[in-house]
């Protein structure tokens, strides 16, 4: 590019942005070829009295009908992910080109599976810390139910600002580790909407992908997920019921033969990749992210795009607030508080909130098998029983749904988040989200 056309590029962004009461509209990107097909406004939210934190999200339009359709909170995992993860990597509307890095900035395409097409969707980064959330006071610790209240009231603010969305049907979205975040929110949500004297947020419904709800659960579940993708021999699998009683997170430290069982256990596990069984451990071969032959090659993109300085003029990213941007920022002072989202879940589900869930069935972190039996405790009869959803006349995945208006979906082939099998995910939440079938 010669720097007549770089400098052309540069007056377009910075023409191509009008500011509105919380953030600004972009309509060029670095990497992305001409205009935006679709509209991206980025911003600040200041969160308490003094507005110290601040949150940095994404915001993107549907679509279809952005007046009527529904709006969508989109939280990572972590915690200490980027949301700018989901919407590159996920369920956004713009992707990475499949190509080895030249030195310029990464080239992005649009994709066919966002979950735009359907819905409105503020991608946030939170905690602060995360992303491009920053704090203008020394970091202090934050914990789940402190996150709970912060992102309520991101949620509160951002809307007094955006009041023609008031009307829309309200859904929070989260994968991972928000699995401990957004049935706390929901309930939070819920019950400041009986609070006055502030306008109503009109929820209607949660979803989760491959979620942490009770670590327990999603340890001890390993065990039969390893079985019975033969992971793990037969005799291993009853030694490890009979003598471990099932359990692998939390072991006697004197039963001397289940420690023997469960070290023979991470043996024949421990050199997968734990988020998809079936994709090679890039750690594992001596290969580094930086290398086009590991599958998350399209990691050290993101991170090379994210920290390019055109990139942040162009999101409109407030200079001095941010060093190296990370995709997950693992240093951030937190207090992981939420031990169990089940009550949560209980408590949305008689508050008559809808819920979608699904898991993503070759992740062996958080076992779909260890999904199901969290939500087999809820104890609220079958409204339609297992089948298979099809796309195609082909089996993408099994569902079940529930009196409580939980739906409980796998993704055939997917791993621990929507990025293994995005096509796949879409058609669960593009037809969940209106009410269909899947």
């Amino acid at each position: 590019m010669s720097l007549t056309q770089k400098l052309l590029l540069l007056l377009l962004l910075v023409l191509s942005s009008r500011h509105v009461d919380s953030g600004s509209i972009v309509k060029f990107l670095p990497g992305f070829e001409g205009p935006l097909p679709f509209e991206l406004e980025t911003g600040y939210i200041g969160i308490g009295e003094e507005e110290n934190v601040q949150m940095f999200y994404y915001f993107i339009k549907s679509d279809k009908n952005p007046k009527e359709d529904p709006l969508l909170i989109s939280l990572n995992g972590g915690p200490g992910c980027s949301s700018l993860e989901g919407l590159l990597l996920e369920n956004g509307p713009l992707g990475f080109k499949d190509e080895i890095y030249n030195g310029s900035v990464p080239t992005l395409v649009s994709t066919a599976y966002s979950w735009t097409k359907v819905a409105n969707i503020i991608f946030v980064d939170q905690p602060v810390g995360a992303g491009f959330s920053y704090s203008k006071t020394p970091l202090g610790k934050t914990s789940d139910t402190s996150e709970v209240k912060k992102v309520h009231e991101f949620i509160q603010k951002w809307l007094s600002k955006h009041p023609e969305f008031y009307s829309n049907p309200f859904y929070v979205f989260g994968d991972s580790y928000a699995g401990m975040i957004v049935p706390a929110l929901v309930q939070e949500i819920s019950k400041g909407n009986y609070i006055c004297c502030k306008p109503l947020i009109n929820l209607q419904g949660y979803v989760l992908g491959n979620p942490i709800t009770y670590t327990e659960f999603e340890t001890n579940y390993r065990i039969p997920f390893a079985h019975g993708m033969s992971l793990i021999s037969d005799e291993l699998y009853q030694s490890l019921n009979r003598i471990c009683n099932g359990n692998i997170g939390n072991v006697d430290p004197r039963n001397a033969e289940c420690l023997k069982h469960v070290e023979d256990f991470h043996k024949c596990t421990d050199k997968l990749n734990t988020q998809h069984i079936l994709i090679p451990n890039c750690d594992e071969v001596n290969t580094q992210l930086t290398s086009p032959d590991c599958y998350y090659y399209v990691y050290f993109l993101l991170e090379t795009w994210a920290n390019n300085e055109r990139v942040r003029e162009a999101l409109h990213v407030n200079k001095g607030t941010k060093g190296q941007w990370q995709r997950c920022n693992w240093t951030i002072p937190y207090d992981n508080n939420i031990i169990n989202s089940i009550p949560y879940h209980k408590n949305n589900s008689i508050s008559g909130y809808r819920s979608l869930i699904y898991s993503g069935d070759h992740d062996i972190t958080m076992p779909f098998q260890a999904t199901q039996a969290w939500i087999k405790s809820l104890n609220y009869s079958i409204a339609h029983d297992w089948r298979p959803w099809m796309i195609e006349a082909q089996i993408a995945g099994y569902t079940r749904t529930y009196a409580n208006k939980m739906t409980f979906a796998t993704v055939k082939g997917g791993g621990h988040t929507a990025e293994y099998k995005p096509d796949e995910t879409f058609l669960v939440f593009q037809r969940w989200i209106s009410g269909q079938p899947l």
